[in-house]
């Protein structure tokens, strides 16, 4: 019998060895773990097609917040869901809105936690859409009007980098602009520069922001999930625009286009580990299906794997905990 020359299980042999080679690793610092503020004091509610994941009214959300830094998970990306909506996004906008509030609390109890803010518009429209809406089209100009007012808005409360996921086309150019004309050239923007029109949102617009569409879709201002060549086109696009970090959302389907931006931008790359993604796990999970905190560092692995520097994850606590104990 002929032995093989190579026989690479030699460095598989033990835990140690594996550990040895092992190509590529994930940690807490990596991580950004999302969460969502809402009006009123002492609340914690679990969201549920989200679990493990909760509201918090402000003065909670700090302490949260304190838990996470604690982990070593050095970002928060914070969502606001307001009470009122209104035609006008006002409340995305208001100096005294839930996130404008929440970045502040957040940034004053703990300045070296790095706050990032989602601008967005449909969480403060009662239709739930991006921006606004002419015969029930998405107005692209008049949107980032408003954006920019967002922006302005979130820089004033302290926060360290704007995270636009409206998709609209100039919203980077705008919001660079802006930021720089108004005495905040240091504050980053993270661009949800290749935004699919997915179904893995759901639970998160459902339960997690209250902001599903009343009607239509969003398929009018986010890509065409069948679509490669054009998510590098928007990559290169916001880039070009002033972004600091560009994003792929969402992330464990699309780690084909992860890969292509990795090789073909130097630039962070962040992927966004969505709700529908987690709660897929989790329900298969609570079934008995898989083990979850394997299946968890599995997937969190293969982001690394195909070339994402950032993870924004639902998981992110619970893993950051495991990494930790």
């Amino acid at each position: 019998m002929s032995f093989p020359t190579q026989r690479m299980r030699r460095m598989r042999r033990t835990e140690g060895l594996r550990n040895l080679v092992r190509e590529n690793r994930f940690s807490a610092s990596d991580f950004i773990f999302p969460m969502f503020a809402v009006p009123g004091s002492g609340i914690k509610e679990e969201i549920k097609a989200i679990p493990g994941n909760y509201h918090f009214s402000v003065d909670r959300l700090v302490d949260e917040a304190k838990a996470v830094y604690d982990l070593g998970i050095p970002a928060v990306l914070l969502f606001g869901v307001p009470e009122k909506k209104d035609d006008a996004a006002s409340g995305a906008y208001d100096p005294e809105g839930i996130s404008q509030q929440a970045i502040r609390a957040v940034k004053r109890a703990l300045p070296d936690l790095i706050v990032i803010s989602d601008v967005c518009l449909c969480e403060y429209t009662p239709h739930g859409h991006c921006g606004i809406l002419k015969n029930g089209y998405v107005e692209n100009d008049s949107t980032l009007r408003l954006i920019e007012k967002v922006t302005i808005s979130h820089a004033e409360a302290g926060v360290d980098i704007v995270a636009p996921a409206a998709m609209m086309d100039g919203q980077i150019g705008v919001m660079r602009r802006v930021l720089d004309e108004t005495g905040y050239s240091e504050t980053a923007i993270l661009a949800y520069s290749a935004k699919f029109a997915s179904k893995l949102y759901d639970p998160f617009f459902k339960h997690g922001t209250n902001s599903a569409v009343s009607f239509g879709d969003k398929k009018s201002h986010q890509m065409d999930y069948a679509n490669a060549n054009e998510a590098m086109r928007e990559i290169a696009l916001d880039i070009e625009e002033g972004a600091d970090i560009v994003m792929i959302k969402p992330a464990m389907f699309y780690l084909d286009l992860v890969a292509r931006a990795k090789d073909q931008f130097n630039l962070p790359l962040a992927v966004y580990n969505v709700s529908g993604e987690y709660a897929m796990i989790k329900s298969a999970a609570e079934l008995n299906r898989i083990n979850e905190k394997e299946i968890a560092k599995e997937v969190l692995t293969s982001f690394k794997r195909a070339g994402a520097d950032l993870i924004i994850s639902y998981f992110a606590k619970d893993v950051a905990t495991i990494l930790g104990a």
